[in-house]
């Protein structure tokens, strides 16, 4: 009989291309997989692991008020072998599982000592002590996993096991989603995937348009992503006025739908400033861009530089210069074959090393050595 694996998050959305697209598929082709996210739908699972409905609410307080009475009679119910949380504010429940004799794994997708800088809700000084205590305990406790290598330098005395699963893409599930449209006319459109917020360069972001309608009045920009900016700084922005007909917001969407918009575009935008963890951690959308056949225009951090730059595939540029923004998106307008040649780099790197096969045999093994021991 196969082991019993329950994904579990409280906070990511249900179509989480992480756990729902790479992790839980891997996992299933050796264990029995439920994954419990925030309004889970049945029919994303293709039959190869089980969806479990969790209610959503974005305040922390209606989390451990309502949504983890869930969470816990669904770990009653299930019984897990093994429990893979993905958040924090998971750990006491994935106590009492331990109790119960599950195996616990807890996974740091982000160095929370440094993101609560820059933290805008759920960042009171209650919740920073609950995290930094119960975090410590499952140091002590759990088996971690780590999206990114750095975070190995926060976390460096740990009582259990550890690995890196890096969030590189998945080039099989990506090309599964051609174009909506053919590509027609002379309009450039640019994609922008992820948090829109003024530590990702929002602000920045518009003014380079604004310059770059000067010469391309008819550009068009996709932003798929949750909105971290009030509507009305927003308007206030440099230069939004007068772009402002050429965006379009889709809020959070499914990879599904997004692929299709990417494929038309003439670069994919990453900046993020160097706040908090982000110098140290990779932007998946990075990766994903890439595999998308997309040059990319990105932070010029050293991380990021290794790959940009040794790939070939882009450019890597201060946060802080719209003008330079500007002016790298205009000359991947006006220079199509060097734009396909970034683009078919950036693709060729991914397969050959920024891919989640890799990865997954990373996870499989880890969890295979776990669960034994």
């Amino acid at each position: 009989m196969k082991r019993r694996i329950l994904l579990l998050s409280t906070v990511h959305p249900a179509t989480d291309p992480r756990i729902l697209y790479k992790i839980a598929p891997s996992l299933a082709k050796e264990y029995h997989v439920f994954c419990a996210l925030p309004n889970a739908k049945s029919s994303a699972a293709d039959g190869t692991f089980t969806m479990i409905w969790l209610p959503e609410f974005r305040s922390l307080f209606l989390r451990l008020l309502f949504s983890h009475i869930v969470v816990l009679y669904k770990c009653l119910r299930i019984r897990p072998d093994l429990v893979h949380i993905f958040v924090p504010e998971l750990i006491p429940i994935a106590f009492v599982c331990k109790w119960l004799g599950a195996n616990v794994i807890y996974e740091v997708q982000e160095n929370l000592f440094k993101k609560f800088s820059i933290k805008t809700y759920n960042n009171a000084w209650l919740y920073r002590r609950l995290f930094w205590f119960f975090d410590h305990c499952a140091r002590q406790h759990f088996a971690l996993i780590f999206t990114e290598d750095a975070y190995l330098i926060e976390y460096d005395r740990l009582a259990h096991p550890a690995a890196i699963v890096r969030n590189y893409a998945l080039p099989s599930f990506i090309d599964t989603y051609p174009a909506h449209r053919p590509l027609t006319g002379m309009s450039p459109e640019i994609v922008y995937m992820g948090v829109i917020s003024l530590e990702r360069s929002f602000d920045v972001i518009v003014v380079a348009l604004a310059t770059l309608k000067k010469c391309y009045p008819d550009f068009k920009m996709h932003l798929f992503g949750s909105l971290r900016i009030a509507q009305n700084e927003i308007e206030k922005l440099p230069g939004y006025d007068e772009i402002a007909e050429n965006l379009t917001f889709y809020g959070y969407t499914d990879q599904k739908k997004i692929f299709g918009y990417a494929r038309n575009a003439i670069a994919g935008i990453a900046l993020l400033k160097p706040v908090a963890d982000y110098p140290e951690s990779y932007t998946t959308k990075l990766f994903e861009y890439m595999s998308l056949n997309l040059p990319v225009i990105t932070s010029d951090f050293p991380l990021y530089r290794n790959v940009v730059e040794q790939s070939g595939c882009g450019f890597c540029i201060s946060p802080y210069r719209a003008d330079l923004l500007s002016e790298k998106l205009q000359w991947l307008i006006e220079n199509p074959e060097e734009r396909i040649r970034m683009g078919v780099c950036g693709r060729k790197s991914v397969e050959e090393t920024y891919n989640w096969k890799s990865e997954e045999g990373t996870l499989l093994s880890f969890y295979r050595t776990w669960l034994k021991n």
